[in-house]
Parts: structure tokens; sequence; C-alpha cells
């Protein structure tokens, strides 16, 4: 199946669709709509109060939500962070663009954002964390920022930020704003804001005081990530651009916790918050329930800026010669023009050269609007990685209270011992915690989730095992991993 006709299975939106809007758009260059994409770190989408969150305090990312659109249902293939990122910027879905294990890079044909926003007039920066490569796949105008915060001075630099915004008005600017927060370690922020005895403990973590004092120090560090939204939208609120200003903030995976979030295919690993305000454009204060992922980010802003994203050639062809976008430009759905974008979207995991992660373990899922449907296909193995291996691993301390409660017991042997299918409804169960593959009366829709898996599996040219086999040869050549092994196996 070619690329066009997989993607035409699967969205819910023409290519054509472009031709309607950059009419609307009226894209002559003094015209075109400045971007600021503000990205968090390691931030659960659910842990905000645009998406319902009654605790965490986030004020901005609240007037953010009033003055844009908030996405019910965006997604990344992948809860890590340089795949995402690096998906998020090319358009491309992990395995086809080569960043599919952490820490690593895309092939060197590869093109990104930068590369495609220059074509089209803009200059584009990034100030913060990277976590891509290689650097010709990647061509911003770089800033002052870490790729690792280790919780003194400046994480961010926003004098650089704003000087960015302000420079050479006569063109339009994409600026990508890479936060390191609230990525462990938690040293941001004022813990003592948060009540360790009053929070909710979400059904997927075990209510235990030592989740219960990481809630603390998370929820701060995401409190202080707020006060850099703020300030990047005082940055461009103070600037005579702010009408013609595409704001976007996205919360990029799940948070570090075991079960569910980071290193999984969960929803609470791969949804993620996403808010975009675009005044005049984007009526204020709505919400859209269009399921989305991180590829189809670049092929929107392309759209938004006037170009056509449908005849770019992205510099890697997918497993058909297709040398076109992953991504669906989901402009109609900013625009009050459609409802929908796509069908499905889809997951993938590696686990092998994370650290202390197993040697195999692949992960795929795809996700309809109300089923997941997960594949391990290594599951005889065990699951682990640093979250439950290392030297102050959260599941170690959930073990010792899985001693005398069932519901931790069930948390910590769900992490570590897979089935080979799993099967969620997410709607009654959004904490899938309830794996309904083996119910015959989900048999059909099992069937019909695994023949669309396995039909974008192809077309990425994913073989599964065979891929995470070879993960490490595409990490970054800085980084040196060695089978890790926790003397146990599967019981």
């Amino acid at each position: 199946m070619r690329r066009r006709e997989f993607l035409k299975t699967t969205g819910a939106v023409a290519g054509l669709a472009w031709l309607g809007q950059a009419a609307d758009l009226e894209a002559a260059p003094s015209r075109r709509p400045d971007i600021l994409l503000i990205i968090g770190d390691d931030m659960t989408w659910r842990d905000c109060e645009p998406y319902g969150s009654a605790e965490v305090k986030t004020p901005n990312l609240a007037r953010l939500a009033t003055e844009g659109m908030t996405f019910d249902a965006m997604f990344t293939a992948t809860a890590m962070c340089a795949p995402t990122r690096q998906q998020l910027y090319t358009g491309m879905f992990p395995v086809r663009n080569g960043a599919y294990p952490n820490h690593s890079k895309v092939y060197p044909d590869v093109k990104s954002i930068a590369h495609y926003l220059k074509d089209l007039g803009y200059r584009v920066g990034l100030a913060g964390k990277k976590h891509f490569g290689p650097p010709a796949s990647f061509p911003f105008e770089f800033f002052p920022g870490r790729d690792h915060d280790g919780g003194a001075g400046k994480d961010l630099q926003f004098d650089a930020v704003e000087a960015f915004v302000r420079r050479d008005t006569n063109e339009p600017y994409c600026l990508i704003v890479a936060s390191n927060q609230p990525h462990s370690p938690w040293n941001r922020g004022d813990a003592s804001a948060y009540d360790a005895d009053k929070l909710t403990v979400p059904p997927h973590l075990v209510d235990c005081p030592e989740t219960r004092a990481a809630l603390m120090k998370y929820y701060a560090e995401i409190t202080y990530l707020d006060g850099q939204v703020g300030q990047c939208l005082d940055i461009v609120d103070r600037s005579d651009r702010r009408d013609s200003t595409i704001v976007i903030f996205t919360s990029e995976q799940g948070a570090q916790f075991p079960s569910g979030g980071k290193w999984t295919c969960y929803d609470t690993g791969l949804k993620t918050a996403f808010i975009v305000r675009w005044p005049g454009k984007i009526q204020a204060g709505t919400r859209t329930e269009a399921m989305t992922q991180y590829v189809d980010v670049v092929p929107t802003l392309i759209a938004a800026a006037g170009g056509n994203p449908e005849t770019i050639e992205t510099g890697r062809p997918d497993a058909q010669g297709d040398m076109g976008f992953d991504g669906l430009s989901f402009l109609p759905v900013l625009l009050g023009q459609a409802r929908k974008n796509r069908d499905f979207v889809y997951g993938v995991h590696t686990t092998r050269g994370i650290i202390r992660g197993s040697a195999c373990y692949p992960i795929r899922s795809i996700r309809s609007s109300r089923f997941k449907y997960i594949w391990n296909p290594n599951h005889a193995s065990v699951f682990y990685n640093v979250v439950s291996t290392g030297p102050n691993a959260m599941l170690k301390v959930w073990a010792r209270h899985a001693e005398n409660d069932a519901h931790a017991a069930f948390l910590v042997r769900r992490y570590q011992y897979r089935p080979a299918e799993e099967l969620y409804d997410v709607q009654e169960d959004p904490f899938e915690l309830n794996n309904l593959a083996g119910q015959g009366e989900y048999d059909e829709i099992k069937a019909r989730l695994r023949t669309e898996l396995l039909a974008w599996m192809h077309q990425q040219g994913d073989e599964g095992i065979n891929t995470e086999l070879r993960a490490v040869e595409r990490q970054r050549p800085n980084r040196q991993w060695k089978p890790y092994s926790p003397h146990r196996s599967r019981p």
C-alpha cells in the first residue's frame, strides 16, 4: 500500500484540504504567522489545570487554554525524549526516521522543520533542550540552554528568547523553547506549596508515602514550568506581533513513574497536552477531540505558513519508497473547518539501549477513539528499566508495599510481566488497568486493530524484534550501551 493510500485509510482529512486553507490564510510573506512552540519534558498530560487537575497549579496554561484550542487526543508515538522530539521536528515516525531508541539520531538525509520553514522565509531558532542528531538534520539557530538541568542557575535564557522574537521584524520566525521541566531529578519549584497528605494519587500509582513525596516535587516542577510558559506568553504579548503569532504548548510524554508513564505505550505515556493560541484564526476557549499525533505538527505548520506539505520530500523514503510526511495537517481542525484528523494513532517503544533496560523488549500499539491494542512481541522476557532496577527505583519501593497491598502487587507485577496482547477500552478504563484481550467478545475488535497495526509497521519498515535488536546502531556515538541484567527471570 502506497503512503498516500495508507494515509487515506487512516486519516479523515484528504490531502487536498490545504488548498482552501492557503486561500483563507492570505499567505503572502508579510502575513505569515510567527510560531512559538513551548515543549515541556516528561510531564503527564493530565497534570495541569486545562486537563482537569484541581491540584497542580498551572495558571499560565489555564490562561493559554482560555485564549486558544485545547487538544484532547494528541499523541506522541514514543514515550522517550529523543524519539519524541525527532518525530515532532521531522514529521516522520521513529522507526522510519531512524530515531527510535532513546539518545538516538535520525538518518543522515532526514530533514526537519528547520529546513522546511527556512525554505518558506522563516528564521528558525531553538532555546533549551536538544536531544537530537545529527546537527545537519536540525539546523536551528541555537540559544543558551541545557540538555539536562542540575537545578542550579538559569536553565533557559529568556532575554535571548525575547531578543529573537523582536529581531528582524520584516521576516517571520519560528522559535522552539524546550524546557527541561519536569524531567527528573525534580529539583525546581517550591514543593512546600503542595501538601502530601491532601494529594489525590491516581489509580495507576501506588498510594504510599514515597509516591506522595515524589508527587510533591514533580508537581512543584510543573508549576515552575508553568512560570516559564508565562514568561514566553508575556514576551509575545509585549511584542507588536502578538496577533500574528501561533503559540503552542505541549507536555511531551508521561512522567517517570512506573506503571503507565514514560517508557510505555499506555495513554499516560503517549498522550500529551497540546494547546494552541492563534488570535483571529482559532476560536478562543475551545476544545477538540480530533485524534492527532506529533508527526502531524510539521505539516500543519507548513500549511499555516502558506506551504503545501503534500509536495515536500522528507529525505527518507518509507518502505514503499514514498518520500512524503507520515503526518497529516490538522490545520482544518484549528480553523474550525474539520472535527476529525485520524482514525488511529500509533505507538512504538524500544527498550534496548535505554538505561538499565531489558536487552530486547519491543512494544507496539494502535489506538482508536475508544480502544487501545498493545502487542508485546517478546513478552516471555521481563520488562525493566531504571525505574524498576535503579538504586532508588520506585518500583522497588512499591514492591515492599505490595506485601500487604493487593493493588500495589497488581501494579508491580503488571509493569514487569506483560502478556503478548493487551486490549483496553480507554473510554471506560482510561488508566488501562483491565486487559480485555482474552475476552472472546472483543476478538473482532482486537483482530481489526492488529491488522491495522501490522499494516502501519510494514509501511514504516518496522520488523518488531529484529528492529529492536538493531536499536543500538541508531544511538548517538557518545552512547555506550551494555546489556544489563537484574538477575531474574519471568516466573
